[in-house]
């Protein structure tokens, strides 16, 4: 192999060159030191779920998980000690398979006597941990606190710690007594973009769908560049060019093809909740009635931050100045006309019920919905935002103050608000990224509406709460790049949990095997999905 070829090996299949090559005894001395690097510098990369990455991989196009995986390996290798590390969510994107080298990984590290913090919610790595600090109670303005601090069996005797009900236990995410039938199926036929083995792939429709694989398999490859942008082509008749594939079958059945992804709301200080569910609409309306603002002739585009009229012209309605930096990120500051209220001062004299349009703004969603209680439109909308678990948040929080999580879920509400007509494919990809237990429960029950509406969800997924909750899996494998790209199993999560060569079905096996332990036992779940003996939970608790 030339080096051009070598470069376009995957980790794995660099690795088992390196170490099948047979050399001279003084070819083998020359080398010796040289190929020891190369095989620890690819053992480290294959220790944290990297093994089917190509060398030549352009940076531009890894995820932020491989990226910070990358990261990591190149501090195993360094071998550095007394070192501090910070990582957050190095978990994202892998299958429990992958999780278990990725701590091993970390154990290493903590071995040569660093010290490895790790802002997770995944189960596996907070049972691994020596020392777990858990924050909340809830979220936002209701969080902030140490909840409980210790080792996970502590945490675990902590009633008063949502993290610690969830891992002793107490309080979980129960297993549907029932599985939907799949009303039909779209048939994916010869799909073969990267490693792809032209695979024919049956997505179910009416149900909740979950496709799961271990790392590099092509999972984003089928459901995003073949599934979304094959159905986008012949629905709205998009330029955009999918991934290799001979045809998808029953399409036409399909009226609405979205993508619901962690991608910011908006990219600019106005953007925000309340704009992008359309409520902020309706809130203007309010204003525009009362007495006074009438009495202006003020419309409701005079409490509109976009337009010129009742905005701060000094900023523009955005409540911040920007400042740009040369080499630097921009900085934002507060602008000194408005004080951040985005309104001028003739604007923010029209009050409702006491409060100005800028005060409104800052009411979290629960606040909110006390305040607007007599107007169902609005309530409507705050009760969607409310019951996704985003009841913390303000109405005029900005947008890129926003987590992924938060986002998706503000996109989520916002689907939930249309007229259900049925016949929608929601496509999620890793919906439950930085979210805890409490939040995934959430989750998992607002997926469950867009299906009972009649729709059709396919969530690419390695969480095993959304893997057990699933109508049907599609599991991909068997193992990454170009030793993927198959269907390992197609079926329920018990029918996946039989087949002795998923990777998924050995974990789903030790879950719902404990499930039917515990029916056996006479213990059944109560309607928090704990056991009976367990304390009511709270449903609008969670930790983050």
């Amino acid at each position: 192999y030339n080096i051009a070829q070598f470069s376009d090996f995957s980790v794995d299949f660099a690795l088992e060159n390196i170490e099948s090559l047979k050399l001279s005894v003084q070819d083998e001395k020359i080398a010796r030191l040289i190929l020891k690097e190369i095989k620890s510098r690819l053992k480290f990369l294959q220790n944290v779920g990297l093994g089917y990455l190509t060398l030549s991989r352009s940076a531009a196009t890894l995820s932020g998980g491989e990226s910070q995986r990358i990261r990591l390996a190149t501090q195993v290798g360094s071998q550095l000690t007394g070192v501090l590390y910070v990582l957050d969510e190095p978990s994202i994107g892998l299958h429990p398979r992958d999780n278990k080298r990725l701590l091993e990984t970390l154990f290493s590290m903590r071995d040569l006597g660093n010290t490895i913090v790790v802002v997770e919610h995944d189960e596996a790595t907070m049972m691994a941990a020596d020392h777990i600090v858990d924050l909340g109670p809830r979220a936002g303005i209701h969080g902030g606190e140490v909840v409980a601090e210790g080792t996970p069996a502590e945490i675990m005797k902590n009633e008063n710690s949502l993290t610690g009900n969830y891992l002793s236990k107490r309080y979980e995410i129960a297993i549907p007594e029932k599985r939907r039938k799949p009303k039909n199926f779209l048939k994916i036929i010869g799909a073969k973009e990267h490693n792809l083995k032209e695979i024919d792939v049956p997505i179910p429709l009416g149900v909740l769908a979950v496709v799961t694989v271990v790392s590099g398999s092509g999972k984003s490859t089928l459901v995003h560049d073949v599934l979304y942008k094959g159905l986008a082509r012949r629905v709205y008749h998009s330029i955009e060019m999918p991934g290799e594939h001979k045809d998808i079958l029953n399409w036409q059945i399909i009226d609405k093809i979205i993508e619901i992804d962690q991608s910011p709301i908006g990219r600019t200080p106005r953007s925000n909740p309340a704009t992008y569910t359309g409520l902020f609409t309706p809130i203007r309306e309010v204003f525009s009635q009362v007495p006074e603002a009438r009495a202006r002739g003020y419309t409701p585009g005079r409490f509109s931050f976009n337009v010129k009229g009742g905005r701060c012209e000094a900023c523009e309605g955005d409540g911040v100045i920007r400042i740009e930096m040369h080499f630097l990120p921009d900085v934002y500051v507060t602008c000194e006309t408005c004080k951040g209220t985005r309104y001028n001062r003739e604007t923010l004299e029209i009050k409702f019920k006491g409060r100005n349009i800028a005060e409104v703004l800052e009411m979290t969603v629960e606040e909110a919905l006390t305040f607007f209680d007599s107007i169902p439109i609005i309530k409507k909308k705050l009760n969607l935002l409310n019951e996704v678990g985003l009841g913390y948040i303000h109405l005029g929080q900005r947008a890129t103050t926003l987590s992924g999580g938060e986002a998706q879920r503000i996109k989520l509400a916002k689907e939930l608000s249309r007229s259900a007509k049925g016949n929608t494919l929601y496509i999620l990809d890793e919906p439950t990224t930085g979210l805890h237990f409490e939040d995934t429960k959430q989750l998992i029950k607002v997926l469950n509406r867009l299906v009972d509406a009649g729709n059709t969800v396919v969530v690419i997924e390695h969480n095993l709460d959304v893997v057990k909750c699933a109508d049907y899996i599609i599991d991909l494998g068997p193992e990454g790049g170009e030793e993927g790209g198959k269907i390992v199993a197609l079926g329920t999560p018990e029918e996946i949990a039989d087949c002795q060569k998923s990777y998924t079905g050995e974990f789903l096996r030790d879950i719902l095997r404990r499930k039917k332990d515990e029916k056996n036992a006479g213990i059944l779940p109560n309607k928090n999905g704990g056991k009976n003996n367990s304390k009511k939970l709270r449903g609008e608790g969670r930790t983050s």
